[in-house]
Protein backbone atom coordinates (compact mmCIF):
# COMPACT_ATOMS: atom_id res chain seq x y z
CA UNK A 1 0.00 0.00 0.00
CA UNK A 2 1.31 3.41 -0.86
CA UNK A 3 1.03 6.69 0.97
CA UNK A 4 -1.06 7.86 -1.97
CA UNK A 5 -3.58 5.09 -1.24
CA UNK A 6 -3.74 6.26 2.37
CA UNK A 7 -4.15 9.86 1.32
CA UNK A 8 -7.04 8.90 -0.97
CA UNK A 9 -8.68 6.94 1.84
CA UNK A 10 -8.19 9.83 4.26
CA UNK A 11 -9.83 12.20 1.81
CA UNK A 12 -12.75 9.77 1.39
CA UNK A 13 -13.10 9.63 5.17
CA UNK A 14 -12.99 13.41 5.42
CA UNK A 15 -15.58 13.89 2.69
CA UNK A 16 -18.00 11.30 4.05
CA UNK A 17 -17.66 12.54 7.62
CA UNK A 18 -18.29 16.10 6.45
CA UNK A 19 -21.31 14.95 4.47
CA UNK A 20 -22.77 13.16 7.50
CA UNK A 21 -22.29 16.28 9.62
CA UNK A 22 -23.92 18.45 6.94
CA UNK A 23 -26.89 16.07 6.63
CA UNK A 24 -27.51 16.25 10.37
CA UNK A 25 -27.24 20.03 10.50
CA UNK A 26 -30.55 21.57 11.47
CA UNK A 27 -31.96 18.14 12.35
CA UNK A 28 -32.85 16.71 15.72
CA UNK A 29 -32.44 13.30 17.28
CA UNK A 30 -36.17 12.76 16.74
CA UNK A 31 -35.64 13.19 13.00
CA UNK A 32 -33.72 9.91 12.98
CA UNK A 33 -36.96 8.18 13.96
CA UNK A 34 -39.14 9.85 11.34
CA UNK A 35 -36.80 10.63 8.42
CA UNK A 36 -35.92 7.26 6.92
CA UNK A 37 -33.63 8.79 4.28
CA UNK A 38 -31.66 10.67 6.94
CA UNK A 39 -31.31 7.51 8.98
CA UNK A 40 -30.19 5.36 6.05
CA UNK A 41 -27.88 8.05 4.71
CA UNK A 42 -26.07 8.54 8.00
CA UNK A 43 -25.67 4.82 8.54
CA UNK A 44 -24.31 4.29 5.03
CA UNK A 45 -21.90 7.22 5.26
CA UNK A 46 -20.53 5.87 8.54
CA UNK A 47 -20.17 2.39 7.05
CA UNK A 48 -18.04 3.88 4.26
CA UNK A 49 -15.98 5.89 6.77
CA UNK A 50 -15.36 2.75 8.81
CA UNK A 51 -14.38 0.67 5.80
CA UNK A 52 -11.99 3.36 4.59
CA UNK A 53 -10.46 3.70 8.08
CA UNK A 54 -9.89 -0.05 8.26
CA UNK A 55 -7.95 0.11 5.00
CA UNK A 56 -5.59 2.88 6.12
CA UNK A 57 -2.14 1.39 6.63
CA UNK A 58 -0.87 0.65 10.12
CA UNK A 59 2.00 3.04 9.46
CA UNK A 60 -0.37 5.95 8.82
CA UNK A 61 -2.56 4.94 11.74
CA UNK A 62 0.48 4.95 14.05
CA UNK A 63 1.49 8.36 12.71
CA UNK A 64 -1.92 9.76 13.74
CA UNK A 65 -2.81 8.15 17.09
CA UNK A 66 -5.30 10.89 17.98
CA UNK A 67 -7.66 9.47 15.36
CA UNK A 68 -9.65 6.59 16.88
CA UNK A 69 -9.01 4.17 14.01
CA UNK A 70 -10.16 1.03 15.81
CA UNK A 71 -13.36 2.71 17.02
CA UNK A 72 -14.17 4.00 13.54
CA UNK A 73 -13.65 0.60 11.94
CA UNK A 74 -15.56 -1.07 14.77
CA UNK A 75 -18.51 1.23 14.21
CA UNK A 76 -18.66 0.08 10.59
CA UNK A 77 -18.78 -3.53 11.71
CA UNK A 78 -21.47 -2.76 14.28
CA UNK A 79 -23.62 -0.90 11.76
CA UNK A 80 -23.25 -3.51 9.07
CA UNK A 81 -23.68 -6.64 11.16
CA UNK A 82 -26.04 -5.18 13.76
CA UNK A 83 -28.19 -3.26 11.31
CA UNK A 84 -31.34 -4.40 13.08
CA UNK A 85 -30.22 -3.18 16.50
CA UNK A 86 -28.65 0.22 15.79
CA UNK A 87 -29.06 2.46 18.83
CA UNK A 88 -30.19 5.77 17.36
CA UNK A 89 -29.12 7.66 20.49
CA UNK A 90 -25.56 6.46 19.97
CA UNK A 91 -25.72 7.16 16.24
CA UNK A 92 -26.92 10.70 16.92
CA UNK A 93 -24.20 11.28 19.51
CA UNK A 94 -21.53 10.12 17.08
CA UNK A 95 -22.79 12.30 14.23
CA UNK A 96 -23.54 15.34 16.38
CA UNK A 97 -20.61 15.26 18.84
CA UNK A 98 -17.82 13.02 17.57
CA UNK A 99 -17.73 13.67 13.84
CA UNK A 100 -17.31 17.48 13.64
CA UNK A 101 -13.84 17.50 15.26
CA UNK A 102 -12.86 14.41 13.25
CA UNK A 103 -13.13 16.33 9.97
CA UNK A 104 -10.24 18.61 10.91
CA UNK A 105 -8.09 15.76 12.26
CA UNK A 106 -8.54 13.74 9.10
CA UNK A 107 -7.83 16.79 6.93
CA UNK A 108 -4.54 17.38 8.75
CA UNK A 109 -3.60 13.72 8.44
CA UNK A 110 -4.41 13.76 4.71
CA UNK A 111 -2.27 16.81 4.08
CA UNK A 112 0.62 15.70 6.26
CA UNK A 113 -0.17 18.05 9.11
CA UNK A 114 0.14 17.20 12.75
CA UNK A 115 -3.13 15.92 14.17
Amino acid sequence: MTMRDDQTRLLHIRDHVAEAVALAEGKTRADLETDRLLNLSLVRLLEIVGQSAARVSEETQRAHPQIPWRDIAGLRDRLLHGYDTVDLDILWHIVHDDLPPLVERIQKAATGGIV
